[in-house]
């Protein structure tokens, strides 16, 4: 078997690979660029659990980073069980062909309950008092112990909202390092966020976050040479491009002012009242899963949102077939945006009825994602609320601010220019210019294999 490294540099697109990125240029003479073919959705978990099992979101059933149980009436994003990819991911099947494989899966998603041999993922400490404290879940369990004694407390606050940086990725880019040292695993699976968090606020202008581009480059440069003088075969990718965009989409206000969302009132604000709406969307960046009561409300949202500007496309059975969509945790409509264009998920038509959850970093009780989240409203503001913190006083980080047009950059849509789609890069070339996501797992399986 041969040891192989897989590297997800989040948001990396051909687009970014210039004057900023001296080391991945450098490291070009002697590999090979190919640009992946995006799938519906072109997000993070759908994307990553296609390139780890071979298959479609049809068949593995992540169709997005979050959808509406049915069961449960409730909308659920970012959720961690394994369990939840249906198909054989790439560890099982290499354990399968030789049982001394073992595996690494640091940060990629899905990493709780799975079979791999080590794995480390963010998990915040959720306190009786409602405070949220950084922290990680790793299996072995002590792994997590030893990885924060030796590098100390995962930088959670880094890893997403308004203070995301390149600390989170430099952890994780070292524990992947001492995990590398400590267990030797066959294939390991490395997770690299940092260039999802400028795009997003500013899009993919070099001009604009060429710091951030320098850093993740420099971070490369330190990961692929670990890995190289192990004797890995290093494997770059990205789950997807971003596109700058200009134009929010507010699906479920269009749907709400049609009738068709139903609201709570609690202490004087706004809930979205999934189980009881005849029809509302679960907003994931570019794309927006719609759940409807009957058939007849189906009809009535495709007319309406058909009249949008700035949707793109709207599939029903037939066309969550044709884009490999059709699986039960889907919409019953999926709507995909212009390139220019993205779905919020805001459902309030008055920002001073909006839930309280709407202005704090909150992936969890927001019933869509919420790029937002990126953003401050003002420092002061923010330090105010830590100093309560600090001295032990009650607080509400309520410091994300309510304007969707702060957001430049998004993904997940697949009719978008080359520059902006995900991209391979390896020291042996591709049979294909133009990778398909499901030809990932068997790229991993043949390095390791032969």
């Amino acid at each position: 078997m041969r040891k192989t490294i897989v590297i997800d540099v989040v948001g990396l697109s051909s687009a970014l690979v210039g004057e900023h990125t001296p080391f991945l240029k450098k490291y070009l003479r002697n590999a090979h660029l190919s640009h992946i073919k995006p799938h519906l959705p072109a997000v993070t978990t759908s994307m990553q659990s296609t390139y780890l099992t071979g298959l479609w979101p049809s068949q593995h059933g992540i169709v997005g980073n979050g959808w509406y149980d049915r069961v449960d009436c409730e909308v659920k994003f970012w959720k961690q069980s394994n369990k939840l990819v249906q198909g054989e991911s790439v560890w099982d099947t290499a354990k399968r062909m030789d049982p001394n494989f073992t595996c690494a899966q640091l940060f990629w998603w899905y990493n709780m309950y799975s079979s791999v041999d080590y794995s480390v993922t963010p998990r915040p400490n959720y306190l009786a008092d409602g405070r949220k404290m950084p922290d990680c879940y790793s299996h072995p369990a002590e792994l997590r112990d030893e990885l924060q004694r030796e590098l100390g407390q995962f930088p959670l606050f880094s890893f997403w909202g308004p203070g995301a940086n390149i600390a989170s990725s430099e952890w994780i880019a070292a524990a992947s390092m001492y995990v590398e040292e400590k267990y030797n695993p066959t294939l390991s699976l490395v997770y690299l966020p940092h260039l999802d968090y400028c795009q997003q606020k500013f899009g993919p202008d070099v001009k604009k976050i060429g710091k951030e581009v320098l850093e993740i480059d420099a971070l490369l440069e330190r990961l692929v040479e670990f890995y190289e003088q192990r004797g890995a075969n290093v494997i770059l990718l990205s789950e997807y491009g971003i596109v700058p965009v200009s134009r929010p989409i507010h699906i479920n206000r269009i749907l709400r002012s049609a009738g068709l969302i139903s609201i709570r009132i609690e202490r004087g604000l706004e809930l979205l009242d999934a189980g009881a709406s005849q029809a509302f969307a679960v907003s994931d960046h570019q794309i927006a899963h719609i759940y409807t009561k009957d058939e007849s409300i189906k009809a009535q949202v495709m007319k309406l949102l058909a009249a949008e500007e700035g949707v793109d496309l709207l599939l029903d059975g037939e066309g969550k077939k044709q884009y490999h969509l059709d699986h039960e945790r889907a919409g019953d409509i999926v709507a995909i945006a212009k390139p220019d264009s993205w779905f919020t998920y805001y459902f309030w038509l008055d920002d001073k009825l909006a839930p309280d959850y709407a202005t704090v970093v909150d992936i969890h009780k927001k019933p869509g994602y919420d790029p937002v989240e990126m953003f401050m409203t003002s420092k002061p503001r923010a330090a105010y609320k830590l100093l309560r913190k600090k001295l032990g006083f009650r607080y509400v980080m309520d410091v994300i601010p309510l304007d969707a047009t702060l957001v430049k950059g998004s993904h997940g849509a697949i009719n978008i220019p080359e520059a902006y789609y995900p991209v391979l890069i390896t020291r042996e070339k591709q049979g294909e210019v133009l990778v398909e996501p499901v030809a990932i797992k068997d790229m991993i399986l043949n390095s390791i294999f032969g």
